[in-house]
C-alpha cells in the first residue's frame, strides 16, 4: 500500500513519518553511475539495503589517496590546505597531511567540525524519514566520486542499512550547494544532535550504539567531501518525480473516465488527428488514453453526441502530454544528476597532462599531483569549480511545476463544463428520479475553484536571487530548497483537485449507465469506477455517508490505489535523451 503523500517539509507541526521497511531484503548496488528514481525510492520509503560496488569504492580511495598525495606535494588544494569560502587563499597546514602534527591538527579540525554541524540550518525539522533517507542514499551513491576516507564512505552506508536517520533542518540552504543539511547529517555521524533508530527519536550517540555502529572519527577533508553537494534538492526532486507519475497517471485515467462521462467526441486523440502535429509525449499520451477507452460506447454512433467538446476536455490530452515531456525531461536531469560529482574541488585521479590539451599548460599544471606512496603511485590533478551550480535541474523543476499548473487549469474547467448542458446533452434530472437523486451525495460547487487558485498561485517561479555574501565570494542562490518544496506542494495540490474531478467523472459515468445502462465504458474506466464505488457507493442513505468530505476519500483512495492498477501496458513511451554519466577525461 502506497502512504498518502505527504505536506512540504516546509510547514510547522508536522507530525514524524517514520518508513514502512517493505524491501528491507533488498539490497542495492550503488555504482556512481546508474543509480535511478525508482531505487532512491526503494530506499527512501520502503528501507531497502545499500553496499557500495567495488568499482566505487576504490574510485573514491583514487581520490581519497590523490588528495592526501597533492598536499603532500604543496599542490594548493581548495578546503583542504587552504580555507573554503572567502578564506580560500589561508593556508591551514602545509605538506604531508599523515604526519604526526599534521594529523593530529587535521584530526581535531575534522571532528569540531563535525560536532558544529549540529547547529547548522533551521527549524522546522524534516517530517519525512523517506526524505532524509534519500538525501543519505543519493550522497553515498555521488561520495564515490569524492576524495572521502573509507570509513566516511562506509558510515554513510551502515546508516543507511541500519536505519539511523539523523534529525535535519529544513532550512538554511540555499541551492548553492546543501551545506546546512548535509552538516546535520555530519554530527549524527559523530555522535552529536538526535537521530531516529527504526523511527524512534533519541540521541544521536544512542542511535549509533543500538545500531552497532561506531562514531566516525574524521580525517582529512572529510567535511568537504559530506556535505558540498546538493543532495537535499536532488533528494527532493526523486521524491517529486515519484509522486508526479503516480499522479500524472491518475491524470490520464481520470480524463479517459471524463470523456464516458461527457459522451465526448473522440476524435481529437485519434491517431490522424495527432500525426497532424506529430509531438512525440502528446502522440503517446492520446494513444494511451484511446487504448484505456477501447471498446466503450464513445466510438457508437450517438444522435445526441455534439461535434466537439469543451476546450478543457478537448486540450486535455495535449495539457497532459506536455506535463508527461516536462516530468521525463526533469527525470533525465535528475538521473544525470544524481550519478555525478556535485562537488567543489573536483578530484580527478589517474589523469596526466596529456589526457586532455589544456591539461599541460602552465595554469593547469600548478594542480598537478605526480603521484607518490599517498596516492599508490597515482597521478592526478585537483581544480576548484563550479560543480554545485544545481542547474539545469533547477530550472527543469520549475518548468514540471509551470507544466503542472497549465494542466491543473484544463481539470478545474473541465469538471465545471459538466454543470452545463449544452455539453452534456442532458441534466442529471433527465434520467434520474427524485427517490435515486436523494440517495447520491451532492458536490462542493466551491471547492474545485478553491483548489485551482492554491494551485495557480505555484505557477509564478521563484524571483532568480543574488545576494552576495560571505564577504561577497558567494552571490548566486538557487533557491533549489524553495523551489523543489513549491513543485512536491504543485502535486500534492493537483491531487486534491484531480480528487473532485473523479468524483465528477464517476458521477456522470453513472448517469450514462443510467440513461442506456447497455453502454460499455472502456476497460480502464470501468475497473477504476467499480473500485472506487467500493469507498464511495453511487446510492446510499444520508445516515450512512462518509463523515468526512468525499474529495479527501478520493484522494486517499488514489494514494492506495495507483492508476496502474487499473491500466496497464499501452504504448511505449518516447525514449529517454540519452545523457553521458559520470565519466572521466579519457586516459
Amino acid at each position: 500500500m502506497l502512504a498518502p503523500l505527504s505536506a512540504p517539509a516546509f510547514e510547522p507541526t508536522q507530525i514524524y513519518q517514520p518508513i514502512t521497511e517493505t524491501q528491507a531484503d533488498k539490497t542495492i548496488i550503488l555504482t556512481g553511475r546508474d543509480l535511478t528514481v525508482e531505487q532512491v525510492i526503494d530506499i527512501a520509503r520502503h528501507g531497502a539495503k545499500v553496499d557500495l560496488s567495488a568499482e566505487a569504492r576504490q574510485r573514491s580511495a583514487d581520490a581519497y589517496g590523490l588528495l592526501l598525495q597533492g598536499a603532500a606535494e604543496n599542490v594548493t588544494i581548495y578546503w583542504f590546505n587552504r580555507g573554503a569560502g572567502d578564506q580560500r587563499e589561508t593556508v591551514i597546514f602545509s605538506g604531508d597531511p599523515t604526519s604526526p602534527e599534521n594529523k593530529k591538527l587535521l584530526s581535531e579540525q575534522q571532528l569540531q567540525r563535525f560536532r558544529n554541524g549540529v547547529t547548522r540550518g533551521y527549524g522546522p525539522e524534516m517530517h519525512e524519514e523517506a526524505l532524509v533517507r534519500a538525501i543519505m542514499a543519493i550522497r553515498a551513491n555521488t561520495m564515490s566520486y569524492e576524495a572521502a576516507s573509507p570509513p566516511l564512505t562506509q558510515i554513510l552506508v551502515d546508516m543507511l542499512n541500519k536505519r539511523v536517520t539523523p534529525v535535519v533542518q529544513s532550512r538554511g540552504t540555499l541551492g548553492e550547494g546543501d551545506l546546512p543539511t548535509m552538516g546535520n547529517i555530519a554530527a549524527a555521524m559523530v555522535g552529536e544532535g538526535d537521530a531516529y533508530y527504526k523511527g524512534v527519536r533519541m540521541p544521536a550517540v544512542q542511535a549509533l550504539k543500538e545500531a552497532g555502529i561506531r562514531p566516525l572519527e574524521p580525517f582529512a577533508a572529510d567535511q568537504a567531501a559530506l556535505i558540498s553537494t546538493n543532495a537535499y534538492a536532488q533528494a527532493q526532486t526523486v521524491l517529486l518525480l515519484a509522486d508526479a507519475q503516480r499522479l500524472l497517471e491518475w491524470t490520464d485515467l481520470s480524463y479517459a473516465m471524463g470523456l464516458t462521462g461527457m459522451n465526448s467526441s473522440v476524435t481529437p486523440i485519434s491517431t490522424p488527428v495527432q500525426s497532424m502535429r506529430p509531438y512525440p509525449w502528446l502522440t503517446w499520451d492520446a494513444a494511451r488514453i484511446m487504448a484505456m477507452i477501447k471498446g466503450s460506447y464513445l466510438f457508437d454512433d450517438d444522435k445526441d453526441r455534439i461535434i466537439q467538446d469543451p476546450e478543457s476536455m478537448r486540450a486535455s490530452s495535449q495539457r497532459q502530454g506536455s506535463a508527461w515531456e516536462a516530468w521525463a525531461e526533469l527525470r533525465d536531469s535528475t538521473h544525470l544528476s544524481i550519478n555525478s560529482s556535485d562537488h567543489n574541488p573536483a578530484v580527478l585521479p589517474g589523469l596526466t597532462p596529456e589526457s586532455a590539451p589544456e591539461l599541460s599548460t602552465p595554469q593547469f599544471m600548478k594542480y598537478y599531483i605526480k603521484g607518490g606512496p599517498l596516492s599508490n603511485g597515482k597521478s592526478g590533478f585537483i581544480f576548484s569549480n563550479a560543480n554545485w551550480d544545481p542547474y539545469p535541474m533547477a530550472n527543469q523543476v520549475e518548468a514540471f511545476t509551470i507544466a503542472l499548473t497549465n494542466l491543473g487549469v484544463a481539470v478545474a474547467q473541465r469538471i465545471e463544463r459538466f454543470r452545463n448542458p449544452f455539453f452534456t446533452v442532458i441534466k442529471p434530472a433527465d434520467v434520474l428520479s427524485p427517490e435515486i437523486r436523494k440517495e447520491i451525495p451532492t458536490f462542493d460547487g466551491y471547492l474545485p475553484t478553491d483548489l485551482w487558485q492554491e494551485l495557480a498561485e505555484l505557477d509564478q517561479p521563484v524571483t532568480p536571487n543574488g545576494q552576495a555574501i560571505v564577504a561577497t565570494v558567494e552571490d548566486l542562490e538557487a533557491q533549489t530548497r524553495l523551489k523543489t518544496q513549491r513543485a512536491r506542494q504543485a502535486v500534492d495540490l493537483s491531487f486534491h483537485l484531480l480528487a473532485q474531478d473523479v468524483l465528477m467523472a464517476s458521477y456522470w459515468m453513472e448517469v450514462r449507465k443510467a440513461q442506456r445502462p447497455e453502454r460499455n465504458f472502456g476497460p480502464a474506466p470501468t475497473a477504476a469506477l467499480a473500485a472506487l464505488r467500493e469507498v464511495v457507493p453511487w446510492r446510499q442513505a444520508p445516515a450512512a455517508r462518509q463523515k468526512r468530505p468525499l474529495g479527501m476519500v478520493v484522494y486517499d483512495f488514489m494514494q492506495e490505489n495507483p492508476a496502474s492498477k487499473f491500466y496497464s501496458g499501452g504504448p511505449t513511451p518516447p525514449e529517454s535523451k540519452a545523457h553521458p554519466i559520470a565519466g572521466v577525461l579519457p586516459k
